[in-house]
């Protein structure tokens, strides 16, 4: 009988390889046929986590990072076409502003409690906002509304937004993931050893939860 794997995803909503290795994991997963059970849980981690929590000028933000438009427009071509092949319809010219993302890991966290596929629900509207519909995620309006989107009681994420809850224990999982040597995402940890870094074909995702199911049938990472 295979055994269960956990899946660790640590993934930033400003990332658009983020993105697509969900779209790419989803893609694993239905490759199994439910012959493995699967535990898919999300972890915070900020590409840029010196923003000012209100945001930056996306424009002048990729400018500062990559040093240029030019060199911007490259990079995020061979970004565009591989979210094509992925059914992501990528909008980087609706984007206005480079967000700071703590409160979205906020309500990423808070919708752990909120039911089965909640979690997964509201990364998926954050990515689809910011990416496709280029909404600034640092407006707790637009939170609220990805809140309502994937089920979630807006009046009780309204009043935590409004507060400081969990912001510390969100940055002690970010810290958490550097000292585990995590310095790019999207990393999928599987049964917290194995970790598979970067936006990995459907297949190699595949393979790899396949492998970690099996390796207590074959005595590998067992005592004795």
């Amino acid at each position: 009988m295979p055994t269960p794997v956990t899946i660790d995803i640590v993934s930033d909503v400003m990332c658009p390889w983020c993105y697509i290795g969900k779209k790419r994991l989803e893609k694993a997963l239905g490759s199994l046929d439910d012959s493995i059970p699967v535990d898919v849980r999300w972890r915070p981690f900020q590409l840029a986590p010196t923003l000012p929590p209100e945001g930056k000028d996306r424009r002048q933000y990729l400018s500062e990072k990559f040093g240029g438009d030019g060199r911007a427009a490259k990079i995020y071509q061979a970004v565009r076409e591989a979210g094509q092949y992925e059914g992501i319809a990528f909008d980087f010219e609706a984007i206005g502003k480079a967000p700071n993302t703590l409160d979205s890991h906020r309500l990423i966290r808070w919708a752990a409690s909120g039911g089965e596929g909640a979690q997964d629900r509201v990364v998926t509207r954050l990515f689809q906002l910011y990416f496709e519909e280029g909404a600034d995620l640092t407006d707790r309006r637009v939170l609220l509304d990805a809140a309502r989107d994937a089920g979630l009681d807006a009046s009780i994420v309204e009043a935590l937004l409004a507060g400081d809850s969990d912001r510390e224990a969100v940055q002690a999982e970010i810290a958490m993931a550097s000292r585990m040597g995590v310095t790019g995402v999207p990393c999928f940890i599987l049964n917290g050893k194995y970790a598979v870094m970067g936006a990995q074909d459907a297949g190699i995702l595949a393979d790899a939860i396949r492998q970690v199911s099996d390796a207590p049938a074959r005595g590998v990472g067992t005592d004795g």
